[in-house]
């Protein structure tokens, strides 16, 4: 957990460099959208034109490329972050790395699993259970006309630890519908 950094590109990564657990596609009328679960990870890619960003977790950048890369930081606390890019495409996030008290994260780790199961990715980790409690990622998408929501949850029991981000893919405007 220490070692995570956020990644920010302008350019689609090349899969191959992830064990990529699940995968969702979201086709928009102004974007495509790609989710990838990579272990206690995640990629999301958005193309909307010509414009493609893409938002990764990782713990081991050395691999990663640098060229397109928009911004990076290593998660602490809470962070805000947003940047504009051409054709009237934004990106905001917030992250926020919570650190529990043992008597907390078990109940907030049930809640997250019983929420997850029927929204968005979930992928479980039970080889990884520290004292009964897997690790997980959960990621829930909210796909909108001119954005797109990501919510992600990685769950870090051994250091009581859940990593959240909160991504919002700006798209140019919103439609304004008209009644007479």
């Amino acid at each position: 957990m220490e070692d995570l950094q956020f990644c920010l590109y302008q350019r689609a990564i090349h899969p191959e460099l992830f064990h990529i657990h699940r995968v969702k596609r979201i086709e928009q009328a102004r974007y495509n959208a790609e989710i990838w679960v990579v272990g206690l990870l995640h990629v999301v890619t958005v193309q909307a034109g010509d414009q493609v960003l893409t938002e990764l977790i990782a713990e081991d950048t050395e691999v990663l490329p640098k060229a397109g890369l928009a911004t990076s930081f290593r998660f602490r606390g809470e962070r805000d972050h947003a940047q504009s890019f051409a054709n009237d495409v934004k990106y905001i996030l917030s992250t926020q790395v919570e650190r529990m008290t043992a008597q907390l994260f078990p109940p907030t780790h049930r809640d997250y699993v019983h929420y997850a199961q029927n929204r968005g990715l979930f992928v479980c980790f039970e080889d990884w259970a520290v004292e009964g409690l897997a690790p997980f990622t959960f990621i829930d998408y909210d796909a909108r006309d001119h954005e797109f929501h990501v919510h992600a949850y990685h769950a870090y029991p051994e250091e009581l630890t859940l990593l959240k981000t909160q991504s919002i893919f700006e798209v140019g405007q919103p439609l304004i519908s008209t009644f007479s």
